[in-house]
């Protein structure tokens, strides 16, 4: 049977989505591989195949395939430009944002469409939080900041469907890593930070920064659209220069203090609102600024320099920015009448946890308490990293489990609680160890009063906790709304 015999009504990578005339892309993954469910693929009408070359050559197909088999090099690639191509390359009918980097992505990502948006424009974004279409927005529950390719071109498609202007998409470096991104046809890329985070992925902070990059030199070969390729970088950063080097196309900087196309001026900090001027060489702008801490500022600089590179004035800048009071799961309060500030952030790395404790210690009388975990199957440098910043920046800290997958969370603790013994943190008055998040924050709660700030640090917006090979569904802010309740009613 020739390949010009078959219909490919749509395309599956994982097989219990295959119905008749569908298209099976084998992908080897982490845990399993796809080819091992090849037969499964078969038995529920798979039209044709896509398998890789390696394993091809240890696995000799059966003659009895009666479908047409094409071994590519990589798989991954492969479901990312047929995805691409069964959806009509979407992205081409579309301005593409992508935005990188280890924290604030998710923030920047919002920000851009609150702006573009005020501008005129219509907007759809893929986000660690969320999907949006227009005006409809849906949660991420793929636990994937960037989903797989043929997902991602799936929304684009809906994008163009619905006359969309822009897509913004958060671009993590496992999807530029993966190829999950390929076909997303980027026009601009940005740049927020990096700092140590995924190196069990990885192995090396030059290889994260890598991987990080790529997402810059797409912008060298994507579909010219006729508009100017830009990218954008965060000129406070170490990795700027070499960044700026290695980028194809014209660069814009932004800076929290020093030289910037895009830059902060006249910072002032009042309470749990910043003042801040936006300055370009041609004009600039005051705004007053909702979301705490300087990590945001530099959220909010990125997403202006992106708008300044799409012609949006500073006006509608502004506009948009102020309108903005909090973005779902990123130092978002939780208030039922309590006496004292309780902030849910998504904050899981060293240097996340560092910036949201040192933006919450201006608004902290008293007490600055933390309840945290760390993630199994994840960088394990992170758990002492994690445990020393609560140790030399918290008052009183709570460790207790995040997503701890097949490993057990008393051992996960363990060894966070190892940072904060480094810092000379005593356990029974620095720091409880409480296995039982729903358990644990109701303790950090129980403890506070006037004057204190508690920080629940990082679940954010996640909707389960991955416990085993279970997905516990889970919403912090609805715990801590409980627990407040129960103590405040």
């Amino acid at each position: 049977m020739g390949f010009s015999d078959v219909e490919i009504t749509g395309i599956s990578y994982d097989s219990r989505r295959v119905i008749p005339e569908h298209l099976f892309v084998a992908i080897p993954g982490f845990r399993v591989d796809g080819h091992d469910f090849i037969p499964d693929a078969l038995a529920r009408g798979a039209a044709a195949l896509v398998i890789e070359k390696a394993w091809l050559e240890r696995n000799p197909m059966p003659s009895t395939f009666s479908v047409p088999v094409v071994a590519v090099p990589r798989s991954r690639l492969a479901l990312a430009w047929l995805a691409a191509a069964f959806y009509h390359h979407p992205a081409r009918r579309l301005k593409v944002i992508g935005v990188t980097g280890t924290n604030g992505k998710t923030t920047t990502v919002h920000l851009i469409s609150a702006i573009l948006q005020k501008a005129g424009y219509s907007t759809g974004l893929i986000s660690t939080v969320g999907f949006k279409v227009g005006e409809r927005t849906w949660a991420n529950d793929t636990h994937h900041t960037t989903p797989e390719s043929l997902d991602i071109q799936r929304l684009l498609a809906e994008m163009v469907e619905a006359g969309l202007d822009y897509a913004i998409i958060e671009t993590s470096s496992h999807a530029l890593a993966l190829d999950r991104v390929a076909g997303c046809e980027y026009d601009v890329a940005v740049f927020t930070n990096l700092t140590h985070d995924h190196l069990d992925f990885h192995q090396s902070i030059e290889q994260y920064f890598r991987d990080k990059s790529k997402l810059f030199l797409l912008l060298g070969d994507t579909f010219s659209k006729g508009i100017k390729k830009v990218g954008v970088i965060n000129a406070n950063d170490r990795y700027f220069e070499e960044l700026k080097a290695l980028c194809p196309v014209e660069v814009i900087s932004f800076s929290l203090g020093g030289p910037a196309t895009v830059m902060a001026k006249d910072i002032q900090r009042q309470g749990v609102e910043t003042r801040f001027t936006i300055a370009t060489a041609e004009e600039e702008i005051t705004v007053c600024w909702k979301l705490a801490g300087d990590f945001n500022i530099s959220n909010a600089l990125a997403a202006a320099a992106v708008a300044y590179s799409q012609g949006v004035d500073l006006v509608a800048i502004k506009n948009a920015l102020e309108a903005v009071s909090c973005i779902p799961g990123r130092m978002e309060r939780v208030d039922v009448g309590q006496s004292f500030p309780v902030i849910v952030d998504f904050a899981h790395s060293p240097d996340a946890l560092r910036q949201a404790l040192v933006a919450l210690r201006p608004q902290t009388q008293r007490r600055l308490m933390v309840v945290f975990g760390c993630a199994g199957e994840r960088d394990r440098g992170r758990r002492w990293g994690m445990g020393q910043v609560a140790g030399e920046l918290a008052d009183y800290s709570v460790l207790t489990t995040d997503d701890p997958r097949s490993e057990d969370p008393a051992d996960i603790i363990t060894e966070i609680e190892a940072g904060l013994r480094a810092e000379g943190k005593v356990v029974g008055r620095d720091y409880e160890k409480i296995i039982d998040r729903r358990q644990a924050i109701a303790h950090a709660l129980s403890l506070a009063g006037d004057g204190d700030v508690v920080l629940l640090a990082g679940m954010g917006h996640e909707s389960s906790l991955l416990i085993g090979s279970e997905d516990i569904p889970w919403d912090e802010k609805e715990v801590a709304q409980k627990a407040l309740e129960a103590l405040w009613s």
